[in-house]
């Protein structure tokens, strides 16, 4: 049963979201995936949005560009935190996308990652820390990736 929901507002934003599924995939941790929009298919997302509990999932990733209302708009349907991945954009690099995200209103909070793909890793990790508050499986593969993470930057020599 899948733990994550992962929204997209778009197709197009499938090639960031790709390394926020890797990660999961990684770590073994089941999801799934749709495209719904807020502004083209908002009834839809509503309704989806609304099953999301009773299926068992604990966290909704929402990759989003421009505009991007998404999150806020899930959040608004949720008590289930939802993390926010900014797409980054051809007129204004993904700016638009990040304002759009951070900037919610007292009582809808969305957790807001940074534009694009370090954004879309983030927020995977981020729900996995989610998860593990319940999860000893998963916290252990937490901090074998952060031990890991170190190992590979203390073995880094530096030459000038």
């Amino acid at each position: 049963m899948p733990k994550i929901a992962i929204i997209m507002g778009s197709k197009s934003d499938l090639e960031t979201v790709k390394q926020t599924a890797e990660i999961l995939e990684n770590f073994k941790t089941s999801y799934e995936i749709k495209v719904l929009s807020a502004h083209r298919t908002p009834k839809e997302l509503a309704a989806y949005v609304g099953t999301l509990e009773n299926k068992g999932i604990k966290v909704v990733i929402a990759a989003a560009g421009g505009s991007a209302a998404l999150a806020g708009v899930i959040a608004s349907h949720t008590t289930l935190p939802v993390i926010g991945i900014p797409i980054e954009t051809k007129s204004l690099k993904g700016l638009d996308s990040l304002l759009s995200t951070a900037q919610m209103p007292p009582g809808i909070p969305v957790a807001c990652m940074s534009i694009g793909s370090w954004g879309a890793k983030n927020a995977a990790i981020f729900s996995l820390e989610i998860l593990a508050l319940e999860d000893k499986k998963i916290k252990a593969k937490l901090n074998a990736y952060k031990k890991q993470m170190a190992k590979a930057i203390k073995k880094i020599k530096v030459k000038i």
